[in-house]
This record gives C-alpha cells, structure tokens and sequence, in this order.
C-alpha cells in the first residue's frame, strides 16, 4: 500500500505526465495541420474514383458467358513478363480482367488477331479462346490479373501441341 504523501506525488507526477502529452498532442496535431494545409496546392485530398472499363465482352468483342454456378474463387495474380518473352498459347476456362501497370502487352488470338495493352489499360481476356502474350517492348510488363474461379478449376489451361512463332 501507498502512503498518503506517496499518492499525492504520485498523482502530481501523473497530472504533469497527462499535461506534457496533451500539449504533445496538440503540438503535434497543429504541425500536421501546418503541413497538410501547406500542400493544399500539391494534388487533390479526396478520394478519386476512375472507372477503367465496364464490360459484357472481351477484348476481342465475345460475349462473356454467363457466371458459374456454385461457390465463387476470386484470384488476383500479378504477372511479371521480361521484355521480349512470350506466354505459350493457352485459354482461360472462367472469366478474368486485369490492369497493366507497366509496359505493353500485345495478346493474339489464334485466329490472328491482335490486341495491344497500355500502361495503366484494363483488359478482358477471352474465355476457353486459345490465345497468347508477347512482350514485343523494351521494359518488363507487370500486370495484375483478377479472376472469377471456382475452387478446383485452372486458371489458364496451357496448349504446348501447339508452336509460338
């Protein structure tokens, strides 16, 4: 147990320790204030929403197929292509969508057909359409991949029978 004279000091040690951490505080809180009122000028401060696509079709003007029945998968994946590699022909059997965030992709039908991707360009992939990507540029391609699965099936189905190029 404290003595009396133990938790008056006790209480005056508390009292000082509260006071320096408000003042702490409000320190703190006018100098954040400061600095965010001195990069007003720098962007914006809300939130910016930019839809990227919105769509019934894949790239190559298809119409998607209806969804899955059962439980959904959803998989992001991020791909990473060297300049001048190329992705085998290969289909998607579910449906996916993704964003390039850097580089440029060129997607080719097996009919021959050909879409090229931007940085910063959504895209819709084919579904169970044989296709494959090339990275024709001189920088790495990272594109993000989102796909509506259902636990067990493949992402992509790979088709080495048949020659690239």
């Amino acid at each position: 147990m404290y003595s009396e004279c133990n938790m008056k000091t006790m209480n005056k040690i508390m009292l000082r320790v509260m006071t320096v951490a408000l003042i702490g505080g409000a320190i703190i809180l006018v100098v954040g204030c400061k600095e965010t009122n001195g990069q007003e000028n720098n962007g914006p401060k809300e939130v910016k929403s930019t839809e990227l696509i919105r769509t019934s079709q894949s790239w190559d003007g298809v119409d998607l197929p209806d969804y899955l029945q059962g439980r959904p998968e959803l998989v992001a994946v991020k791909y990473e292509f060297p300049a001048g590699q190329k992705l085998g022909w290969h289909h998607h059997p579910v449906m996916n969508y993704g964003i390039l965030v850097q580089g440029e992709l060129t997607i080719i039908g097996q009919d021959g057909k050909e879409k090229v991707v931007h940085e910063g360009e959504a895209v819709v992939e084919m579904v169970n359409t044989i296709h494959h990507g090339e990275n024709r540029g001189d920088k790495p391609v990272i594109l993000y991949m989102f796909y509506l699965s259902q636990d067990g099936l493949p992402l992509a189905v790979q088709h080495p029978e048949i020659p690239l190029d």
